[in-house]
């Protein structure tokens, strides 16, 4: 076994960054969190972030960003499927990731009714979603570029970027991927909004936003 090491302390006490461990030691310490809420793990050769547990501010933006992707899909007739934080491994990469939600949207008819995803023969979500207010210590865009996850929203507290993975990096970009018509400025004017509004004001403003995004793309 390699020698394990801190490599540093990172803004929070509930991140802890490991250099030197093996795939083999990353499965065993995931096999010890299964089950356990309000953790993230996340591998990329070597070197494991484990993040816990979730801040409740961190989990209302994931929220908050999930119920927007839904709600377009629906009003879209989109077909979805979300997988949430399950873990996603690619152990000929030596790499792995916990995303906070991420969603099948082109590809779901791929994966429908396979509860047991394998990215060596499935293809890895169509968006993720990363809420990154306290600033992740891994290069996170490295890791979704290299496992293919073609489409990433982040968002630090203040504004949500859109990034596709192009020529196995990921490119920041004005438009979502899965939906075109949905500028990263509109995300960010949401989220403004929901720290102003009541949740069911909120919701009801998105549900509004979103028919009028699909009545525009139809035309």
């Amino acid at each position: 076994m390699r020698n394990l090491t801190v490599s540093k302390s990172v803004e929070s006490a509930s991140k802890i960054v490991l250099e030197g461990v093996s795939w083999r030691t990353y499965e065993s310490i995931l096999s010890d969190y299964e089950g356990r809420s309000g953790v993230r793990l996340n591998y990329d050769r070597g070197v494991l972030e484990i993040l816990s547990p979730i801040s409740e501010e961190h989990e209302l933006y994931n929220r908050l960003l999930s119920f927007v992707v839904e709600t377009l899909a629906e009003a879209m007739s989109f077909e979805y499927r979300s997988s949430g934080a399950a873990t996603f491994k690619r152990p000929d990469l030596e790499r792995s990731f916990e995303p906070d939600s991420c969603y099948y949207l082109q590809n779901e008819p791929r994966v429908r009714g396979n509860f047991h995803l394998d990215l060596m023969v499935d293809p890895p979500p169509d968006l993720a979603i990363e809420v990154d207010i306290t600033h992740s210590s891994l290069d996170k865009l490295r890791l979704y570029a290299a496992v293919g996850v073609p489409e990433l929203w982040r968002y630090d507290g203040q504004e949500v970027s859109a990034f596709w993975r192009k020529d196995e990096r990921m490119v920041p970009m004005r438009t979502s991927l899965g939906f075109p018509s949905v500028a990263a400025e509109a995300l960010t004017r949401l989220m403004e909004q929901s720290k102003r509004l009541t949740r069911s004001a909120w919701n009801q403003s998105v549900r509004e936003w979103t028919r009028s995004v699909a009545s525009s793309s139809h035309s």
